[in-house]
């Protein structure tokens, strides 16, 4: 399972965060306007039925009174239902309510002597019973409807669950912007070590951009001054090592070359013993050749409008190869690239199939479509086994074909050249089989021209 990032990490919190206190909010806020409302409401319930008790107790007192007059001559419009109970029996206004819409603990309550108040439902809405004693054989019940009370409610509770969705999400936009921009020194950290890492080495951050961060900016400046110090030390000295061996390998080259010449001139020991020597110094001298190519791959790339089949015809030439290897797609062998690093990358890669393939097969180039240039050189030896395929492009890393095949001990540096010139210019080199049998290189260098 991927974890969030920091951002989405604080953006969450913010969010919740407000939805917590919005929904801690709300619920207060709708505890407190619903006790207010039902508060008050009880009170004007308790006032009405007070007011309606007396009439009906002033209706009440005379020789022949009627009941059900009574109770038509009090004005409880539709909210409230009188009901009144007389030496045992029930008189209503409508046959809607009677004794069963009377909770039996309110009427002892009432029958006892006491006032009393009970919130109920019938037929399915709240309402609320006010009982008022008004002699020891009768008492007066009023109902009052708070269907309208309810309705508030659910319309408060609406409102503060969408003001609570609001204030979680304008959380989250606020922690959304926040991040944004509190990250923002950080993601320049971030775009100046993938320029440091692009072989940018010139690239520093402005320590007066965030007075907080400007002990982050300068120690991370002292960092890159350092390692390009550092660099700058390792690549000189293989350089000057690498040009210091050049003389006297020369030497050796010249006097190896003798001595293999003049090899039917000496005993079998001798003529062995020289051939290997001839060998071994030529290694020597592809060694030392690579390792100042490599020590001139910390250069900046310096990019032109490069014939690329032009140049891949001079590797196949180079190596004895025949030019109808080279295949390029239409109006796709122009790119705008470093030529050096760009005819350095089409030699290895040829010189690599002739070392250990037998020589390519074909040498392809195109365009993705994308600005991408694609370089693809085919053999048909044994292939590069899976293990090797991201390893094969490390320095002095050789696959297991190279030690397969004898007389073709290389330096291990060819391809760590090709991989190293395609990062320079923002690529990346691979290698796959190839569907007919043998292994398929492939380089993509952004700069292809339309």
């Amino acid at each position: 399972m991927n974890r969030l990032g920091l951002r989405a990490r604080v953006t969450a919190a913010f969010a919740i965060g407000a939805l917590l206190l919005a929904a801690a909010m709300a619920l207060f806020s709708y505890d407190l306007t619903r006790r207010s409302l039902l508060d008050e409401r009880e009170r004007a319930a308790i006032r009405a039925a007070n007011f309606d008790a007396a009439v009906v107790r002033a209706g009440l007192d005379t020789d022949t009174p009627d009941v059900a007059e009574v109770l038509r001559s009090l004005d409880t419009g539709s909210a409230r239902r009188p009901l009144l109970q007389r030496d045992g029996r029930w008189f209503a206004r409508t046959a809607e309510i009677g004794a069963s819409s009377v909770p039996p603990e309110l009427q002892r309550m009432v029958r006892s002597g006491e006032p009393a108040v009970q919130r109920i439902r019938t037929d399915g809405q709240p309402a609320l019973v006010v009982g008022v004693p008004l002699s020891p054989t009768t008492s007066y019940y009023e109902l009052t409807s708070l269907r309208e009370v309810e309705q508030t409610f659910q319309l408060v509770g609406l409102t503060l669950t969408a003001v609570a969705i609001m204030v979680a999400g304008s959380g989250a936009a606020l922690g959304w912007y926040a991040t944004r921009h509190s990250l923002r020194p950080l993601t320049a950290v971030a775009d100046a070590a993938e320029r440091i890492a692009a072989g940018d080495l010139s690239t520093r951050l402005d320590p007066a951009t965030d007075p907080d961060l400007t002990r982050l900016s300068t120690s991370f400046n002292r960092m890159v001054e350092q390692l390009v110090r550092h660099i700058e030390r390792d690549r000189r000295f293989a350089a000057d090592v690498s040009h210091e061996l050049r003389s006297p390998l020369q030497t050796l080259a010249a006097a190896a070359s003798v001595l293999d010449r003049r090899r039917e001139h000496h005993d079998e020991r001798t003529a062995t013993a020289a051939g290997l020597v001839a060998d071994e110094i030529a290694r020597f001298q592809r060694l030392v050749d690579d390792l100042i190519e490599l020590a001139r791959t910390e250069q900046p790339v310096h990019r032109e409008r490069v014939d690329v089949e032009a140049l891949a015809r001079d590797a196949c030439r180079t190596h004895g190869l025949p030019d109808g290897l080279v295949r390029s797609a239409p109006a796709g062998s122009e790119w705008l690239v470093d030529r050096r690093r760009v005819a350095q990358i089409l030699l290895n890669l040829v010189e690599n199939a002739v070392r250990y393939a037998g020589g390519p097969v074909e040498v392809r180039l195109a365009c993705d479509g994308e600005g991408t240039g694609i370089i693809e050189v085919d053999d048909d030896g044994p292939g590069v086994p899976e293990p090797d395929r991201e390893v094969i492009f490390a320095r002095f890393v050789r696959g297991r074909a190279a030690h397969a095949r004898a007389g073709t001990d290389g330096t291990g540096l060819g391809l760590a050249l090709v991989a190293e010139h395609a990062a320079m210019h923002g690529g990346r080199a691979t290698v796959t089989d190839r569907p007919e049998g043998g292994a398929r290189f492939r380089v993509e260098l952004p700069g292809c021209l339309p």
